[in-house]
């Protein structure tokens, strides 16, 4: 994308783009298992199965959900960035069948550095998807920090007995992704100031897209809907691993119904992947049998570093076409099923 003359580009003060930024799952993965196991009973999901949020009963009826997320800007235009980012941070709420209350601002910004005025229409870009979502944010704490950072804590509710979990797919289920894959090398490839104003404009709407609508539909299909999550840091192999450990299960993916960005596949064989695709396919290697036609580049997409990803329900199969129709309907046009829940352990790309 051409730089506009005297604009202050906010990518080139992150380090890393967005989710892709994350701790890389075996470095996480080490240090889950440092922390001590929870005994308390009200504890409902904490991080025994690496879920989107902790859930926490407050009594038979009612049950708090948790979450918190935040990173560096993934997108030069401050108020994009907030937007990005507060859509990012809402969508773990969704993915665990809640209702999201309220939020608090995380703020890191170098005062030294960049004018103030930024970080105003970072909050700016942040409140408007608060307030898309219908929740108000009730403050926040902000740290002077040499790499501007934004997101959000957000706290939601859900009845105890209708928690969604990644974790509670059953064999033979749909997969539907809602969002198409490809935000980590674009956005890299946007930092670089190689992607084109239209490509740019593309993966930012779907980066700010709240997954409200979504959940919204895949709620009203609640008997089928068995499993659900959010695909972003991880990316869609990184998150589906997850699923299908956390369900004792594996699972096929269709290369060919995978939904991609515009520019993904160019940008992928150019490869402009960030450095945590790469980690995330290093880290489902060893339990990942692709076809033999399948190229370098593609595996990478399906380990891409998501921000602000689509969500991933494991469905009934035989709801699944009803389910992906309801979802294009409901202004979501890149829904798709691309694979299916399986006995046998692994991930197996065809």
């Amino acid at each position: 994308m051409d730089e506009l003359r005297g604009a202050v580009r906010l990518t080139q003060h992150a380090h890393g783009a967005g989710c892709a930024s994350k701790l890389k799952i075996s470095e996480l993965t080490q240090l889950l298992r440092l922390l001590p196991a929870q005994r308390d009973a009200r504890v409902l999901v904490g991080t025994g199965t690496r879920d989107d949020a902790a859930v926490f009963r407050l009594d038979a009826e009612r049950a708090l959900v948790a979450t918190t997320d935040f990173f560096a800007p993934v997108v030069d235009d401050a108020r994009d960035f907030g937007r990005i980012a507060a859509a990012n941070a809402l969508s773990d709420i969704w993915a665990m069948g809640a209702t999201p209350l309220f939020a608090l601002n995380l703020v890191g910004f170098p005062t030294g550095t960049l004018p103030l005025h930024l970080l105003g229409e970072i909050l700016a870009g942040g409140a408007e998807k608060a307030a898309e979502a219908g929740i108000p944010i009730l403050g926040g704490h902000s740290i002077d920090d040499p790499e501007p950072k934004y997101g959000l804590a957000v706290v939601g509710l859900v009845h105890p007995d209708h928690i969604l979990r990644n974790s509670t797919g059953r064999p033979g289920d749909a997969l539907i992704l809602t969002k198409p894959l490809g935000s980590g090398v674009l956005t890299t490839a946007m930092k670089r100031g190689l992607l084109s104003r239209a490509d740019a404009a593309e993966v930012t709407e779907v980066m700010a897209t709240l997954n409200r609508g979504a959940a919204e539909v895949l709620l009203a299909h609640r008997e089928h809907l068995h499993a659900l999550t959010d695909v972003t840091g991880f990316g869609l192999l990184g998150h589906l691993s997850e699923m299908t450990e956390g369900a004792g299960l594996g699972a096929e993916l269709w290369w060919g119904a995978v939904p991609l960005l515009s520019a993904a596949a160019e940008h992928a064989t150019a490869d402009r992947f960030p450095a945590g695709s790469r980690a995330n396919l290093d880290a489902v290697a060893p339990h990942l049998d692709c076809a033999p036609g399948l190229r370098g580049w593609q595996r990478l997409l399906l380990a891409d570093a998501q921000t602000s990803g689509g969500l991933l329900a494991a469905v009934a199969p035989q709801a699944a076409a009803e389910v992906v129709t309801a979802l294009r309907a409901a202004n979501l046009p890149h829904a798709a099923v691309i694979g299916a829940l399986r006995p046998q352990p692994g991930i197996r790309v065809r």
